[in-house]
């Protein structure tokens, strides 16, 4: 079931050390969908996916925003927590994109552990595909989801960049997140 996508949908693109970041923002300022320059087709296949038909304009996110997407890049995982995001997607779906941003920075989940998290311990699969479908990269953390194993698995940006974002977050979370 998806949700009313609000009139006005601004695309700001914001510089980062792991490529330049597209961030999508309803009139209010609501985060709506983030991804990476070159995943520029896929954040516009998730937001018809969760809305239907819907129009980009360029133009800057509200400075808060824009602030907390930069202060996350430069040493601070935890600004991103403050930010407001709104998702399609099916009641499941956001159920675990929410589990997601309760993962502290630092730290990581198995999809095993996730789906125990929402309550659906056999759902691995189902929160592996929800994962895969999550149209709020970083801010909705999906990149500190891991293989049983403990391996790196599939991240919608590229292993590369989920390994950097990890390391970052290692490098910078409180102490005791981090543990």
């Amino acid at each position: 079931m998806s949700r009313k996508l609000p009139e006005a949908l601004i695309l700001d693109r914001i510089d980062t050390p792991v490529g330049q970041a597209l961030l999508v923002v309803d009139g209010d300022g609501t985060v709506r969908a983030l991804d990476f320059h070159d995943y520029e087709p896929r954040l516009r296949r998730l937001l018809r996916l969760h809305y239907g038909a819907f129009d980009l304009t360029p133009g800057a996110a509200p400075e808060a925003v824009r602030a907390a997407v930069a202060a996350y890049f430069t040493g601070d995982p935890t600004a991103l927590d403050r930010l407001d995001v709104q998702t399609g997607g099916t009641d499941f779906q956001r159920s675990v994109w929410a589990a997601l941003r309760a993962i502290p920075p630092g730290q990581t989940r198995t999809y095993g552990q996730l789906a125990a998290a929402i309550g659906r311990p056999s759902a691995v699969r189902a929160v592996g595909l929800a994962n895969g479908s999550n149209p709020i990269a970083v801010i909705v953390p999906c990149h500190r989801v891991i293989g049983a194993n403990g391996t790196l698995t599939g991240y919608a940006g590229g292993l590369e960049r989920k390994q950097w974002l990890l390391e970052h977050e290692r490098k910078h979370a409180p102490k005791q997140a981090a543990a």
